[in-house]
């Protein structure tokens, strides 16, 4: 409550804020509570405050009340511990983001090893409470494996059936690293599933037929014996759909554990992610100086907090870095796991990924890849000697196709083969860095939040 009566504007505090503002006046929160309930709290706290100074200064003589009528303004010091509080959390963030192995390679690696202990010893925890289901799963494995290694005429069905399990736990868990949001994220659909559609596609257009051998597909591509004399978008996208699918299943499932960290966070009473709703709060205090991602970042919030499935599916059918900000949101407001869960799976795994297949068929189709490749030679200077290795890496490809299996192929001296597996293997080691980034990073905010705790005890005892 400010000199002149008026409560400050709460709708400018974060969550967090919000919280520790009641906890400085006294106010027990019992469970957990949306902002605008933790606003109605601190509205009551002020009148009855209010009152209260009215009536001591009622009870006091005239001289005693001094110059601003001998009310004690509480707005003061609860600005200045909030500013404390955010001050603090700004510092603690900023010596978290030189956690990095170039900057601090001993602390990272030490960081590092005891999250991966915690969270070792936590999974451990959590198989324990579930080891009935955990013991089941492990029966009917038992009995898979039994059935694989028994001869019979089942053989040949088993076989098979491996064959798609394999295949589709393979994108299955690219799509996962895809999305999980450890470290960086692996662009698998840059580094994998886009370069396997475009293979597919360039080779459905040179032989007139996806109808490739098996093997040696998908391991390579050949042209079968028999052809067609046309090829459509239609066909080419049915070649491709399960493995397209199982990846946007994969990413799907990726992003689960940003839904049910906040979800926990909410059921127990503790504070979310307190940085990404401290990011989206302080980003409303200054409406007119956004930019387009902060504006973005807004728009995913407020879309699944108030459309709820749709607006998850509208955010989960686009290619949209900022999804994990829906999966907080749903978990924060105790949105239904099936509600967000399904909402994301047919997003990602139908929309978002027939819109992707269709992007890069159109692109890799036959008579496009060739319209660019002649166009690379008007690029002044360089052109045509960038052409040329193009040129020679696409007529290497279609030479391949035509190769009948257990022929002898001739090597592929192309360096733009050996700059794209460098580019892998640069990007997945980028990758691995950034898990032991991020890991060290979460043991160091778990650090601050103990001592926060600590002090926060120390003071109410």
């Amino acid at each position: 409550m400010s000199n002149s009566g008026v409560s400050p504007d709460y709708s400018t505090y974060t969550v967090a804020d919000l919280k520790q503002e009641l906890k400085n006046r006294g106010v027990q929160l019992k469970g957990s509570k949306l902002k605008v309930d933790l606003i109605k709290l601190l509205k009551e706290s002020d009148r009855t405050q209010e009152s209260g100074v009215v009536q001591r200064k009622a009870a006091l003589p005239a001289e005693d009340i001094g110059l601003n009528g001998g009310a004690v303004s509480f707005a003061a010091n609860n600005d200045l511990d909030l500013t404390r509080h955010h001050k603090q959390r700004m510092e603690e963030k900023t010596e978290r983001e030189t956690i990095v192995l170039w900057r601090k390679p001993l602390t990272t690696i030490h960081y590092f090893s005891l999250e991966s202990i915690i969270l070792l010893k936590d999974y451990a925890v959590s198989l324990w409470k579930h080891r009935i289901l955990v013991a089941v799963c492990l029966l009917t494995f038992l009995g898979f494996v039994a059935v694989y290694n028994i001869e019979g005429s089942h053989q040949p069905h088993v076989t098979s059936i491996e064959k798609t399990v394999l295949w589709c736990l393979y994108w299955v868990g690219l799509g996962i690293l895809s999305s999980v949001g450890l470290g960086t994220g692996l662009h698998t659909f840059v580094l994998y599933l886009g370069p396997h559609i475009a293979a597919v596609t360039l080779a459905a257009f040179e032989c007139m037929s996806v109808d490739f051998p098996e093997p040696p597909y998908p391991d390579s591509i050949i042209c079968p014996d028999e052809v067609g004399d046309t090829m459509s978008l239609w066909t080419i996208m049915s070649k491709v759909r399960l493995e397209a699918m199982m990846w946007g299943a994969g990413t799907a499932i990726g992003e689960l554990p940003p839904y049910f960290m906040a979800r926990a966070a909410r059921l127990s009473g503790r504070d979310v992610d307190d940085e990404d709703f401290d990011e989206l709060e302080d980003l409303r205090k200054h409406p007119k100086d956004l930019n387009v991602l902060d504006r973005a970042k807004l728009g995913v919030h407020d879309l699944v907090q108030r459309v709820g499935f749709f607006g998850i599916l509208a955010c989960a059918s686009i290619p949209n870095p900022l999804f994990d900000l829906a999966g907080i949101t749903c978990g924060h407001f105790l949105v239904k796991f099936w509600t967000f869960f399904g909402a994301t799976l047919i997003g990602k795994a139908i929309i978002k990924m027939h819109i992707q297949k269709l992007f890069v068929i159109f692109v890799f189709s036959e008579h496009h890849v060739e319209q660019l490749i002649s166009l690379i030679k008007y690029i002044p200077y360089f052109g045509p000697s960038l052409q040329a290795p193009f040129k020679e890496y696409l007529n290497v490809q279609k030479t391949k196709l035509h190769h009948k299996p257990g022929a002898p192929t001739e090597g592929d001296a192309s360096w733009l083969s050996w700059v794209f597996e460098k580019v892998i293997i640069i990007m997945v080691a980028y990758f691995l860095l950034s898990i032991v980034n991020s890991t060290a990073q979460a043991y160091h905010k778990r650090l601050n939040q103990r001592k926060r705790e600590q002090k926060e005890k120390l003071s109410t005892d």
